[in-house]
């Protein structure tokens, strides 16, 4: 499967793009590849690519949530949910009987039955969910910890209860909709009468009037508050990895439930350790004696130190399998390996005691070694560097 192209790339506009642009900027390229007017083969695919760009990047929580993570912030989002509350019409109001252009033909292109995702806004409307992130230690995460973390959040304003008007004001039925909080707007087209149905402006979809917005919250029924809460991060979670808390997103409207809370982990690089999934990867310096004859080393572990056996003879960059000694695997009551490279240090300064033995080792083999004399120029540089 291709990997899906930037929001942004896709509409020609930069992250940094007031809302009017990317408007503008949608609307530019829907009438160059709407299929009923587009001769490029290709049209459909790309009339789709474009308008789900923009349903997004329109939309001030999805294009937060897009902003930070990118795709995968839409990640358990159906095509249903990307589209809902997306506003076409100002795009395409006045095309109506020019070429065919008509609101509802988007959402067929999606498989939405014939009819736009449409949220019911005299009914529950479920809270938006939130992000944040924390960063945690290579040894946090082979653990697992408890962490409480603060978080900002729309809640239910305690002065109107989320009814938006002032306690004690009258609200008054829409007369636009007549309190269906949507009305109907006819285009005729080439291909016939069409019927769009759409959330009444005058009233935002409520079916009402409010004479009197909510000195606290001014009219939006939530207010922002800060609340500290507690999370428990499992052990063997990665970088990537996210947790979900549960009603700790933004409350709901018309008592409709809250949101949830996405917690994004960022673990830090180790300065012992490399890691790749569950497994872990230590390099392990060991002298040309230990190599030679064999030896048994202490090398650190995720949980303490452990000793190594060296088999004599061992070459440099050997690898050694210590089983289990690696990162827990989420969820699974089990873990990966650990992997010790061996590194030989060969010794870079002898006396001449460590030489002789050296060269009556080299005799004893039948090895003929061709010993290299340092020169006047070699002698001056090591008395430089000393």
């Amino acid at each position: 499967m291709a990997e899906k192209r930037d929001y942004y790339e896709i509409l020609g506009v930069d992250k940094g793009s007031t809302d009017k642009e990317i408007k503008k900027a949608y609307r530019k390229l829907a009438m160059k590849y709407h299929p009923d007017v587009s001769d490029d083969p290709d049209a459909t695919e790309k009339f789709k690519e474009i308008s789900e760009a923009y349903a997004v990047l329109s939309d001030e929580d999805k294009r937060q949530r897009y902003d930070k993570f990118g795709h995968a912030g839409m990640d358990g989002f159906s095509q249903e949910d990307i589209f809902r509350n997306a506003n076409f019409d100002d795009i395409f109001q006045g095309f109506g009987g020019s070429g065919g252009f008509n609101v509802e033909d988007i959402f067929d292109m999606f498989g939405f039955g014939g009819g736009r995702p449409r949220s019911n806004r005299q009914g529950p409307q479920r809270g938006s969910d939130i992000y944040t992130d924390i960063t945690i230690s290579l040894e946090e995460a082979a653990s697992g910890l408890s962490k409480d973390i603060t978080i900002r959040h729309d809640v239910t304003c305690p002065s109107c209860k989320g009814e938006k008007a002032e306690p004690g004001t009258n609200t008054k039925t829409c007369q636009t909709c007549g309190g269906t909080g949507q009305v109907k707007q006819v285009n005729r087209t080439i291909l016939g009468q069409m019927v769009n149905i759409r959330p009444c402006r005058d009233c935002n979809g409520t079916g009402k009037i409010i004479e009197e917005p909510c000195h606290k919250c001014h009219g939006k029924g939530t207010v922002k508050e800060s609340k500290t809460i507690n999370i428990k991060v499992p052990a063997g979670v990665e970088t990537g990895n996210r947790l979900r808390v549960s009603g700790e997103g933004n409350a709901g409207e018309v008592g409709g439930g809250s949101g949830d809370l996405y917690v994004q982990i960022r673990v830090k690089p180790n300065k012992k350790f490399e890691r790749d999934g569950s497994n872990l990867y230590y390099e392990k310096e060991i002298s040309f004696v230990e190599a030679s004859l064999g030896a048994t080393v202490e090398v650190p572990t995720i949980n303490g130190a452990i000793d190594l056996k060296i088999p004599e003879g061992t070459q440099s960059g050997t690898v050694f399998r210590v089983r289990e000694q690696g990162m827990p695997i989420m969820n699974r009551d089990m873990k990966g390996n650990l992997y010790v490279t061996a590194i030989v240090v060969v010794p870079q300064k002898l006396n001449e005691a460590q030489k002789d033995l050296l060269k009556e080792f080299a005799d004893i083999s039948g090895e003929e070694i061709k010993t290299y004399k340092k020169g006047i120029f070699d002698k001056v540089k090591d008395a430089i560097n000393k």
